[in-house]
C-alpha cells in the first residue's frame, strides 16, 4: 500500500521483527543476536520519538542510549503485559521527559474548539481525510516520504508525539492516551491537526 510508503520516512526498509514472545525469550536468555535485531529496528524511531520530546539531537541520542541500558536490564521483568514496541516507547518517553526536566503534555484545548470537531457522542462532526490516502501514485509517494521528515519538526511538540507514535508506529489511540498523558478527544485533535498540516505541505510538494 502507498499508505506504508507515507509513513515510513526513515528511508531505511523497517526489519521484520520476530513475535514478541519469541524475540522476548531469546532477550531474556541473553541472545545478543536478538539484541541487534532489536536495536536495528527500533534505533531510528526511538531517536525521533527522543527528538520530539527534547531540545537537541544529541541529548536525544543519550536518552534512546538510556533506554538500550534500562531494555538490558529490564527485560527479565518485561511480562507482556503490552506490545514490546509500546514497552520500548515507554521507557523511551519516560527517560526523554527527565532529560528534558519537565513532562510534556499536550497543552489543553478550549471547549469551543473540541465542539469544532466532535458532535455530542465524541464522534467526529466532519471525519478528516487520512492526508495519505490521496496519493496514489507510488513513486510520487516514495518521493514525498522524504518530505515528511523534513516537515516533522514544523508541527508542535504535542502533535509530532501523537503522529509519530499514531501514524508512524502503529500505536492504538488508548495507547497513546495512555503514553503521552492526553484525554482521547485531545489526541484525536491533535492527530488532526498534524495530519491537515502534513497533508497541506504534502499536496503543494505533489503539485510543484
Amino acid at each position: 500500500m502507498v499508505v506504508a510508503d507515507i509513513r515510513h520516512p526513515s528511508g531505511v526498509p523497517w526489519l521484520p521483527v520476530a513475535d514478541d514472545r519469541e524475540l522476548v525469550e531469546r532477550l531474556q536468555a541473553g541472545d545478543e543476536t536478538a539484541f541487534v535485531e532489536l536495536v536495528r529496528t527500533y534505533q531510528t524511531r526511538l531517536q525521533r520519538l527522543a527528538e520530539s520530546v527534547v531540545s537537541s539531537r544529541s541529548v536525544a541520542e543519550e536518552v534512546v542510549q538510556d533506554t538500550w541500558l534500562a531494555v538490558v536490564r529490564g527485560v527479565e521483568r518485561f511480562e507482556g503485559r503490552s506490545t514490546l514496541k509500546t514497552w520500548l516507547f515507554h521507557i523511551l518517553l519516560n527517560r526523554a521527559r527527565s532529560a528534558a526536566g519537565r513532562e510534556h503534555r499536550a497543552p489543553p484545548l478550549a471547549d469551543d474548539d473540541l465542539g469544532e470537531r466532535f458532535d455530542s457522542n465524541g464522534a467526529w462532526a466532519n471525519p478528516p481525510v487520512p492526508w495519505a490516502d490521496a496519493v496514489e501514485d507510488r513513486l510520487i509517494a516514495q518521493r514525498l516520504a522524504s518530505r515528511v521528515r523534513d516537515i516533522l519538526p514544523e508541527l508542535p511538540e504535542a502533535q509530532r508525539q501523537v503522529l509519530l507514535l499514531r501514524d508512524f508506529e502503529g500505536i492504538s489511540a488508548s495507547e497513546v492516551c495512555d503514553l503521552l498523558g492526553v484525554s482521547d478527544g485531545n489526541q484525536r485533535v491533535l492527530l488532526h491537526r498534524a495530519r491537515v498540516h502534513l497533508r497541506r505541505q504534502l499536496d503543494a510538494e505533489m503539485h510543484s
